[in-house]
Formats: C-alpha cells, sequence, structure tokens
C-alpha cells in the first residue's frame, strides 16, 4: 500500500463517519467493563462463577476498546458486536430465568447504564464493520 492509498484509506474512515462509529462503539464496550467492574468491586467478587466473569468482563472490555480505536481490523469491531451481544443476552438471561443461581432485575442505574452500553456497543460495532466492508468494495 502507497502512501497515498493510506491517505485515501484514513480520509474514507473519516468522511463516512466510520472513526466515529468506532468511537461509539469502544465507548460502549468500555461503559459496559466498567460497570462489570464497579459491580465487582460493591460485592460481586463474592459471587461464584459470576464474579470471576465480572472480572473477566472488564479487562476484557478494556482491551477490546483499546484495539478497536487502535486496531484498524475488522477483528477488533467483530469483538465489540460479539462483547455487546454475550453481555446482553446474559443480563437478559439473569433478569428473566436466573444466570448461575443470580437473578438481576431490569431497574437500577447500574442495569440500565449496562444495558444501554452493551446495545451501543452491539449496534455501533455493526454500522462501524458494515460501513468500513462497504467503503472496501469497488
Amino acid at each position: 500500500m502507497t502512501t497515498s492509498e493510506r491517505g485515501a484509506r484514513t480520509m474514507d474512515l473519516t468522511r463516512g463517519g466510520t472513526l466515529a462509529w468506532r468511537a461509539a462503539a469502544a465507548l460502549g464496550v468500555l461503559v459496559s467493563a466498567g460497570v462489570h467492574l464497579w459491580l465487582w468491586f460493591r460485592g460481586y467478587d463474592s459471587i461464584s462463577v459470576i464474579g470471576p466473569l465480572f472480572l473477566l468482563n472488564a479487562v476484557g472490555g478494556l482491551v477490546i476498546a483499546v484495539a478497536v480505536l487502535v486496531w484498524r481490523h475488522w477483528l477488533p469491531l467483530l469483538g465489540a458486536i460479539g462483547f455487546g451481544a454475550s453481555t446482553l443476552i446474559a443480563f437478559t438471561l439473569a433478569a428473566t430465568v436466573g444466570l448461575f443461581s443470580v437473578h438481576e432485575t431490569w431497574t437500577g442505574t447500574d442495569q440500565v447504564l449496562g444495558w444501554l452500553s452493551e446495545l451501543l456497543a452491539l449496534v455501533a460495532g455493526t454500522v462501524a464493520l458494515w460501513r468500513e466492508r462497504s467503503a472496501r468494495q469497488p
């Protein structure tokens, strides 16, 4: 790839708003990771299975958010989509039928912030991936 091709690719990322969608996906992942870390410090660390998963979610979310912003590849976006979808599904299960003996509620600041950020990660990651893939098509 020549310098002019790299410059054109960068222009495509910023002109089409892909960079903004990447930033929104990273924000969604990071906020969700922060909510999970906050809850881990507030007592979820002592819940078997769920406690370690919340800590893993926080660390993994940080790694994915940084990768989405730094690595201009489709894999981090796929990671953000998977992160948003899997955490949203896990929350839905916990709020409806229970997950590993934990029964969550739909309401509360942490819950609403969590599912909104996970939805943002899912939607923004999908839009960014779609826009980037469309921009590469001749």
